[in-house]
């Protein structure tokens, strides 16, 4: 029992109690007032309840009121100390004018109040969860009632399925998923029922075969029956194109990296050749057996060039700079669809739909037509792989002539820039339609193989370090006075070379006519209307080619021709006057590989002020020497930084390969091995382009070739004597 204190006017209540009161009820009571003063300030409840009211009605409790002072201080305490002992309940008591019962109640209420409170949040959220999984239940349930069997698609019941099947499922899952985020389009395909597939090398159904528009990012000058053929691939065929591009990616890092017995050194002791039957044990499903009259090409190759690996990886994944970088290769190329652009802002898991027709640059190989996916993937930090595989069983034609397995590179980043890159290339192909002078060099493997798509990354790798040099290096010479004219320079010769090999070798966008009884070696003319192009020369522009055998090794036929000194011996256009070199820009380490703006000095004086543009390249497998006559008033404005995409330019030239009878079938230096000599020119015949191609003018081209071949062999077989 204890007296009540004095506190604030107005807040003072009397506890009525008696003698026989029991401790318990009095405990009791207490509670119940001390409660009530927990949920309402002192400040707040009056209703007649004040101390100065005395004639309060009978039967109504009197409660006392906490202050606002006294609540806000024990709610304070409160927050510190829920559950405060003896001492601590006798000093608050004393601080705020109570009594320590009081404060123990207080405190034993407080405690309650917040429990209640924290009960119903926690059984708001459960019965959150509760309709949450309920609604899940409900959705499983459906979807278990039309649960089909994905082997016979009939109904299924819950509990059929064996516990392995049950895990192989998961797994399957798993690896489906694996895919999907590879490919980078998950969404459209996670959920969906299992395909069953089939086998990769079984026969598909034919489609039928549109002719239309062909979407994609790249451009197609020009298509043959094959590739006119093929589009875009429809959604169904897509989870099957994912699959056979990761399992070409494994395939390809296992030829890159396995030696024997799955590579095999050929006698020369330097190539190596791959064991077929190994193969077919190693790789037993791939896409197929080898179709009936096709022959096997398979070949490998490593080399160190001077290009980061991230910069050598945006070149294969990107169409226009492949085909660029390529173009002795690749004659055209185009992206149908792009199934996946790569995740982490890179082209880790890049796939890409494409065609592309590989060239050998004379018009009497016939080229290879390919529609294929390319894969990209990094394997580890500083490690990407890009693959290749045909898709040709989901589009049959019957003039498929080649069909590519996993081909690609393997590249590895090295210390300083370089890249080490492994290339494997390997092709089934019909050749029956080449020419028996070219028969040697493509069935030795090395006019498509991979040395030859190596040494030409190579080349055009040290051309592109030598475009982004900063500073002109000593050895150029002549009229180029600054960085931007060397530059400007640089990108018309690039201009020229891809133009010249375009149009030189027998791709399925020209129509060669064959010229007889002409004393020439199979003289080849086509003729092309040039309209509205800045890059060429309005008008008429005929084509001529031809392709012959010299007994003479092809680094010397590649000197003899890039030699401005001994140009006089075969140019008829140059009048026998001398030639001087105005300009040098080397772009290799082998001296032959420079660009050159040559001036002819002749005793024409229509001629006099000639000017060509030169460039000569040269590696293992391969030379060039391209030409073409360009304005003096548009080369000023060239070496001066302008734009050379104005230029107009019509380029000749030869195109030098071994004749395959070397081992290593490349560019002997020791002199061994005949040379594959393509000669081409182009010329204006008639400025206006809806002229009529008069015979006059084919007979002078024809002329101008067969001179120049007679005047070539001439003296080459004088200096072989």
């Amino acid at each position: 029992m204890f007296q009540p204190n004095n506190m604030m006017e107005g807040q003072l209540h009397p506890l009525e109690m008696t003698q026989n009161t029991s401790e318990s009820t009095e405990i009791a009571r207490m509670r119940d007032e001390e409660f009530d003063s927990t949920t309402k300030s002192g400040s707040e409840n009056h209703e007649g309840a004040s101390g100065d009211d005395q004639n309060p009605r009978p039967k109504k409790k009197r409660y006392h009121r906490h202050t606002q002072h006294q609540i806000q201080e024990m709610e304070a305490f409160f927050k510190e100390c829920p559950h405060p002992d003896d001492k601590q309940r006798k000093e608050l008591g004393r601080e705020l004018g109570l009594e320590p019962l009081q404060v123990k109640f207080w405190f034993q209420n407080k405690r309650t109040q917040m429990k209640t409170q924290h009960e119903r949040q926690e059984n708001t959220q459960l019965r959150t969860e509760n309709e949450k999984l309920r609604a899940d239940n409900m959705r499983y349930r459906e979807a278990l009632s039309t649960a089909s069997c994905p082997n016979c698609g009939g109904p299924t019941a819950v509990g059929q399925m064996s516990f392995d099947e049950h895990h192989l499922r998961l797994e399957n899952a798993r690896l489906r998923e694996e895919i999907d985020r590879i490919s980078a389009i998950a969404a459209k395909y996670v959920g969906k029922p299992v395909v069953n597939y089939p086998l990769l090398s079984s026969p598909v159904p034919a489609r039928p075969l549109d002719f239309g528009a062909q979407p994609g990012t790249g451009e197609m000058y020009g298509a043959g029956e094959l590739l006119r053929s093929i589009s875009a691939p429809s959604e169904a065929d897509k989870p099957m194109i994912i699959e056979l591009a990761v399992a070409a990616m494994e395939e390809l890092v296992r030829m890159a990296q396995v030696d024997e017995p799955l590579w095999i050194t050929s006698f020369d002791g330097i190539t190596s050749v791959l064991n077929e039957d190994e193969y077919i044990r190693t790789f037993p499903r791939g896409i197929g057996p080898k179709p009936t009259g096709f022959k096997c090409e398979a070949s490998r190759e490593t080399a160190l060039v001077i290009m980061n690996h991230i910069n050598l990886v945006e070149i294969l994944m990107d169409v226009h700079q492949w085909s660029t970088v390529f173009s002795g290769i690749v004659s055209k190329a185009s992206t149908l669809d792009i199934l996946s652009t790569g995740v982490a802002g890179n082209y880790n898991g890049a796939l890409q739909v494409m065609t592309a027709e590989f060239q050998v640059p004379s018009p009497l190989v016939p080229t290879r037509e390919s529609y294929y996916v390319r894969y990209c993937k990094q394997h580890a930090e500083g490690t990407w792989a890009v693959v290749d595989v045909s898709l040709d069983n989901l589009r049959p034609s019957p003039t498929l002539r080649c069909r590519r397995r996993p081909s690609g590179c393997l590249i590895q980043e090295m210390p300083n820039g370089y890249s080490k890159v492994t290339w494997v290339e390997h092709v089934e192909v019909d050749d029956r339609g080449v020419h028996n002078l070219y028969k040697q060099l493509v069935s030795s493997g090395h006019a498509f193989g991979a040395r030859r798509w190596v040494a030409t990354l190579d080349r055009q790798c040290e051309r592109l370090a030598s475009v982004m040099a900063t500073n002109i290096p000593t050895g150029d010479v002549g009229v180029i006075t600054n960085q931007d004219g060397r530059k400007s320079m640089l990108k018309l010769a690039e201009r020229m070379v891809i133009s010249f090999c375009a149009g030189v070798s027998a791709s399925t966008a020209h129509t060669w006519t064959t010229l007889s009884g002409t004393g020439a070696d199979d003289v080849r003319v086509m003729t092309r209307k040039s309209v509205d192009d800045p890059g060429r020369p309005p008008g008429i522009v005929l084509s001529a080619a031809t392709s012959f055998w010299l007994p003479v090794s092809p680094k010397r036929v590649f000197d003899f021709l890039r030699d401005e000194n001994s140009r006089s011996e075969w140019d008829i256009l140059s009048n026998g006057g001398a030639v001087q070199e105005m300009a040098h820009i080397a772009n290799g380490q082998d001296t032959g590989n420079c660009v050159s703006l040559l001036r002819v000095n002749s005793a024409n004086s229509s001629q006099s002020n000639m000017l060509i543009l030169q460039e000569s390249c040269t590696d293992r497998t391969a030379s060039f020497v391209i030409y073409a006559p360009v304005d003096i008033v548009a080369m000023n404005v060239v070496l001066n930084g302008g734009d050379p995409d104005y230029v107009a330019l019509l380029p000749s030239g030869f195109a030098i390969l071994p004749d395959g009878t070397t081992n290593a079938g490349g560019l002997a230096d020791d002199g061994s091995g005949g040379s594959l000599l393509t000669v081409a020119f182009q010329i204006l015949v008639d400025s206006v382009p809806t002229a009529k191609l008069s015979l006059g003018s084919v007979a002078t081209v024809n002329n101008l070739i067969a001179c120049t071949v007679e005047r070539i062999k001439a003296s080459l077989s004088c200096e072989n004597t």
